[in-house]
């Protein structure tokens, strides 16, 4: 039987990707399709063939992840070779912009061996480098909105995926060419504005979310015959894990690039992104027919403000930020209250808007945390060539340790300290681990300033530090003699930092999103990347010597701050119940619409138990 092609409701048979429901109920027989929802004998209350938990084994039992399908994993391959050509060409972006042509190059940018001069070609300086990478970056990360929008309501999130990345394949040519030494020497070189972060960002997430079979928590018995609780959200917190390391192993390509930028030239660090890059193509292809898709539904947004809009016409600005203000939305409660007006939501549909509301509360938090995690604009760069003692190492090489720190520890997380809570009965809720993470995130900041504090103690040229070898003598020392070793601290503490909130923040702009906004949330976490970029581009004058330590230490004291104002603004999101607003019937792949439309029927429910013993025949 081809099991990947005739279950109509879900990627592929429950037992081909966990063991999920209770052994006994699968041995029950049945005639046809089982109820959505029913009873044991025990008096379980089941939900397609699962096993709900009871109020007391939720607080007694110990939880687990389960087992996600295939297409999850090769998704995160797909992300792997973009985050790999976007990292590996944009980490060589600052010194192309902000550095001259070395003296002691060959017109490529690159410099002499074991020459001390940085990688470079525009000779912009590091005001320009600042408002030029962060500009970029908010293009990059505040498009996707609209982008996620369309994808929710008119073109779905596969597509717009692959034209992310046709439009990212020209953006490479583009790069490309701009780096060749007769484009450099002529001083027409750019950087391209067009990537793929536009489409694919706010499509990505979700739609490898998507593929999770894990919609309720529920009751199983493990091999060794103990009773768990499969939980969708460590189910999704683990899957998402590998996603973040695949992209932090892409990233890790901006290490090759460093070397060949001072070692070959642009042309070559912009190169090797774009051959793996070329492998795109075909894995979207082979996934094509395999993968559920959502199709697009209309966006939700108008309903929203329909909610609004009824919330405030019943005294809804005076409960602001108060219990009861989401109720006077909600179509039952306007209907006892003589309402005849036709309603196109229900009052689940006003719970996921305060859910989506919540989320972007949280989303904000996110940009003073990003910006210490690396400092403003850039600042960190800055750092790294304001007198450090490199010794011949290309300056933005450990920047690089940001990927490689966080390849290390998720498996560490994944698979011994999350492991090991959840067999503890230690919930780590959301909102926690997000806490630590910028708590974290602070931590490195204060290294930031800490190290450029002693750069400017020890530079000879005092507070001029960052222009220094412009002031000295040709030959003369111009640099510090602090260790340019020291600045891995500050990197690998704020890489940790990630783990805890930007794998988080996925889950959380998923599952608090109502169904046909779910591209749109996503995006809308992603502009707080843009937000941090604004403030890069508005702050880019102060980015200079003598002012490089307020443009750590100030962003510092605020992270502090609203560390302590998120945790107690938030802590109680940690007692909620994970809630996913996807159902069996949304997980359908093309083949299964078109076996749907053929035969003019309703979806069947999912029988695991029929899956299984086919399977096993």
């Amino acid at each position: 039987m081809d099991t990947g092609t005739t279950i109509p409701t879900i990627a592929a048979p429950v037992s081909a990707v966990r063991t999920s429901v209770d052994q006994a109920a699968l041995d029950e027989k049945v005639n046809g399709p089982p109820a959505e929802r029913g009873v044991t004998e025990d008096g379980h209350e089941t939900f397609h063939g699962l096993v709900l938990p009871t109020e007391e084994e939720k607080s007694t039992l110990r939880r687990v992840a389960g087992k996600m399908p295939a297409t999850c994993y090769y998704l995160c391959a797909v992300e792997f070779a973009e985050r790999a050509s976007y990292y590996g060409c944009s980490q060589v972006y600052k010194n192309f912009i902000r550095a001259p042509l070395p003296p002691d190059g060959n017109g490529t940018g690159a410099t002499a061996p074991g020459s001390e001069y940085t990688a470079g070609a525009l000779g912009q300086g590091s005001v320009v480098a600042t408002a030029m990478t962060e500009a970029f970056k908010f293009l990059a990360y505040a498009l996707p909105v609209y982008f996620g929008w369309l994808a929710d309501t008119k073109y779905g999130r596969f597509k717009m995926i692959c034209w992310g990345v046709a439009v990212c394949g020209v953006a490479h040519i583009i790069m490309i060419i701009s780096a060749l030494p007769p484009v450099l020497l002529s001083g027409k070189a750019i950087g391209p504005f067009a990537l793929s972060l536009w489409y694919f960002k706010p499509n990505i997430s979700p739609t490898l979310i998507d593929q999770s079979p894990h919609k309720v928590a529920h009751v199983i018995t493990d091999v060794n015959g103990e009773k768990v609780i499969v939980d969708p959200e460590e189910s999704i917190n683990s899957v998402m894990l590998w996603f973040y390391l695949l992209i932090n192993v892409g990233s890790c390509f901006g290490i090759p690039t460093s070397y060949l930028a001072k070692i070959v030239g642009y042309w070559a660090a912009y190169l090797i992104p774009t051959i793996l890059y070329l492998m795109l193509p075909p894995l979207l292809w082979y996934l094509n027919p395999r993968l559920v898709k959502q199709p697009p539904g209309g966006s939700d947004l108008g309903n929203v403000f329909k909610v609004l809009g009824d919330i405030f016409a019943h005294g809804g600005l005076k409960r602001i930020g108060r219990k009861g203000f989401w109720e006077a939305g909600k179509p039952s409660v306007r209907k006892a209250a003589g309402s005849t007006k036709n309603y196109e939501y229900d009052d689940q549909f006003v719970n996921d808007v305060r859910r989506t509301f919540q989320a972007c509360g949280i989303f904000l938090f996110s940009p003073i945390w990003q910006i210490n995690d690396g400092g403003l604009g850039a600042a960190a760069n800055a750092l790294g060539i304001a007198g450090m003692d490199t010794n011949g190492i290309p300056n933005d090489l450990f920047d690089n340790l940001n990927p490689v720190s966080i390849v290390i520890m998720v498996p560490v997380m994944n698979h011994i300290v999350y492991p090991f809570l959840r067999k503890r009965g230690i919930k780590w809720g959301p909102i926690s681990r997000m806490t630590f993470g910028f708590a974290l995130g602070t931590v490195g900041s204060i290294a930031y300033s800490v190290l450029q504090y002693y750069v400017y103690q020890t530079s000879p040229c005092g507070w001029n530090a960052t222009t220094c070898a412009e002031i000295v003598a040709p030959g003369e020392v111009s640099v510090s003699s602090i260790s340019y070793a020291y600045y891995a601290i500050p990197v690998i503490i704020s890489a940790v930092s990630e783990i805890f909130v930007n794998v988080t923040a996925y889950g959380i702009a998923y599952s608090r999103a109502p169904k046909n906004m779910k591209g749109l949330v996503a995006s809308l976490n992603l502009f707080m990347t843009a937000i941090s970029a604004a403030i890069g581009l508005a702050t880019a004058p102060v980015i200079r010597d003598p002012y490089l330590i307020w443009a750590f230490a100030g962003p510092t004291i605020v992270g502090a701050t609203l560390t302590v104002v998120f945790w107690f603004t938030f802590k109680h999101i940690d007692k909620e119940e994970f809630v996913l607003n996807t159902d069996f019937s949304d997980m359908k792949k093309d083949s299964d619409r078109e076996s749907d439309e053929e035969k003019v029927a309703a979806p069947k429910a999912i029988d695991e138990k029929k899956s299984i013993d086919e399977k096993k025949s």
